[in-house]
């Protein structure tokens, strides 16, 4: 990270005024709010009200950490950094990036783009812009408006995570693409029946469509599902990473889990290409 290319994505979360470098670690807008850039290579931008929303745990991001150095999701990966390659973008934002391994794939199909990883949890967007000066990081909150310039990216990345549909069609550059993947009803349906993860909505992806109409338009639908045969330690990991950690504790997941585990998983890749206003 450089101060220079962080500011070139942001806007004052106050004013909403651009916001430029004003000292070695410090970001300020025209009306004179001003904020400090941390060390490690991120600027949390985040209001004083969602810092009530619980963001990943730093258990949460090694568990995730753990599970995806496995490779099991690695197709997944190459295909959606495919999908993006095929926009030749020069600026992707990765909403919601955790760890930063969707985002690393991306850059690694396409070397030369200058990427965003925004996450609610510190941890997160420490641990993806550690050792990679062509990623800049952001602590905010999606739900409130971003503190992120207009028509600032050619691609938004949203890996099972939450969206904002309105503010994304503002932060999308002229006929962007929003790359989001979600899971299919039979994802983790073996964990599910055991009662160690949470319940997928029926027809998730037909939902979103119908939520981010009429600011996007579903372009790219493809189906992604694999059965894999985990040890104890990937599927505690596989539970710890995700939402159902919130709601498990992990030394009793651990203790129901013995030999290895058959666990479907199964996504959506779906593209959807922004529409003028």
């Amino acid at each position: 990270m450089s101060l220079q290319t962080l500011s070139e994505w942001l806007r004052c979360p106050n004013c909403f005024l651009p916001l430029s470098p004003a000292g070695p670690l410090t970001l300020r807008c025209g009306a004179g709010h001003s904020f400090d850039a941390n060390k490690r290579g991120y600027v949390s931008l985040v209001s004083g009200g969602a810092r009530r929303l619980l963001g990943d745990s730093t258990a949460m991001v090694d568990a995730r950490a753990l599970f995806l150095a496995t490779g099991w999701y690695k197709p997944l990966r190459e295909r959606l950094a495919a999908r993006v390659a095929a926009e030749n973008p020069t600026r992707v934002l990765d909403v919601g990036c955790g760890t930063g391994y969707y985002l690393q794939g991306v850059l690694t199909r396409s070397p030369d783009v200058c990427a965003l990883g925004m996450d609610l949890s510190p941890v997160a967007v420490a641990r993806t812009v550690s050792g990679r000066d062509n990623i800049d990081g952001l602590v905010a909150d999606v739900w409130s408006p971003l503190p992120v310039r207009d028509a600032s990216a050619d691609v938004i990345l949203n890996v099972f995570a939450p969206r904002n549909a309105s503010e994304f069609h503002r932060v999308l550059r002229k006929d962007g693409i929003l790359v989001v993947v979600v899971p299919q009803a039979t994802h983790l349906q073996e964990l599910r029946a055991a009662g160690l993860a949470l319940d997928v909505p029926p027809n998730k992806g037909d939902h979103l469509s119908e939520t981010l109409s009429p600011a996007f338009e579903l372009e790219t639908r493809d189906l992604l599902s694999s059965s894999l045969r985990l040890d104890p330690a990937q599927a505690s990991a596989l539970i710890g990473m995700g939402p159902s950690a919130h709601h498990t504790d992990a030394e009793a997941v651990a203790q129901q889990l013995s030999g290895l585990q058959t666990v479907t998983a199964a996504f959506e890749l779906l593209g959807y290409r922004r529409i003028p206003a």
